[in-house]
């Protein structure tokens, strides 16, 4: 049996796929935030309750963010940035006894969704995720595209494209730049615009709820957020030219982003047609799990 573990930002997600492809187990627990050490002894224990429930040893697979470096085996360019500088892969095999394998949690919700998913079939896959962070994986006939430095598909650390005069030069973000797409479309990025707009403190969730109430604040701050992501994935539809770009994360539930972002990108895809889909996840938040224990 194969287990997946997608290791996020507040929360780890636990699977054990069946050779047929049905769960046979799953489990979430709490992120350690900021804990390096508590993040491994979590993973750890993950694995343990896990065999204890189908009685087998299962490989593993692991959905992170952010990658490991080929040149220094550290983990980079996690927004989990406690994982940051951190021998990650080898830590796991060493305390777990045995190969692990490790994509980035984007690589592996694109995977899950490419494989059976909202995007079966299709020949090349934007697999994107607007969460806590903004990212992406690519898979083009089956196969992850990795990149040759590890990095593709990360668009949320490009900046924002066609910026308007009062987006410039944009918010900070964690990698030391201003302006990055995921400063603008992740979750607390949605956040922080109704705070920038009203002085007010409220979750993503809370924003999307307030406009669909009609609150007229709330519905400026999603239509703005709806034009960026519109604008960003015209950009990489202008790049790649996927046949479908699939959305996850808790910002893929914004029911009407499916209806209008086909419309809006239309503005600035270099193109007289777009056939691009654009799609929710079939899997929803278990589509990363599935991906990593599809990693073996």
């Amino acid at each position: 049996m194969r287990l997946g573990i997608d290791l996020g930002g507040t929360k780890i997600a636990c699977v054990v796929l069946a050779g047929d492809g049905s769960v046979a187990w799953e489990q979430r627990v709490a992120t350690p935030r900021g804990d390096y050490a508590a993040t491994i002894q979590t993973i750890a224990g993950c694995v343990d309750e896990a065999e204890r429930n189908v009685a087998t040893r299962c490989s593993i697979g692991i959905g992170m963010p952010g990658i490991v470096s080929a040149s220094t085996g550290l983990v980079k360019n996690a927004n989990s940035t406690w994982l940051i500088g951190h021998p990650l892969h080898q830590d796991l095999e060493r305390h777990l006894g045995r190969p692990v394998r490790l994509a980035n949690d984007a690589n592996c919700f694109a995977m899950s969704e490419a494989a059976d998913g909202a995007a079966a079939g299709a020949a090349v896959v934007f697999g994107v995720i607007l969460g806590t962070g903004t990212g992406a994986g690519i898979i083009v006939r089956g196969q992850i595209v990795v990149g040759a430095n590890g990095i593709a598909g990360e668009w949320g650390h490009n900046p924002l494209p066609w910026p308007d005069d009062d987006e410039r030069p944009g918010p900070a973000c964690y990698c030391g730049r201003r302006g990055c797409i995921e400063t603008f479309l992740s979750g607390p990025g949605l956040s922080a615009d109704y705070l920038r707009r009203s002085d007010a403190q409220v979750s993503a969730e809370d924003v999307v709820a307030r406009a669909s109430a009609g609150e007229p604040l709330a519905q400026a701050v999603v239509s703005s957020w709806e034009r960026r992501l519109a604008k960003s994935l015209a950009s990489v539809i202008n790049v790649l030219d996927p046949d479908v770009v699939v959305m996850g994360g808790g910002l893929s539930r914004v029911e009407r982003l499916y209806r209008t972002i086909p419309r809006l990108w239309t503005e600035w895809v270099f193109s007289d047609d777009v056939t691009t889909r654009v799609v929710p996840a079939r899997y929803g938040d278990a589509s990363g799990v599935r991906g990593a224990a599809r990693l073996w």
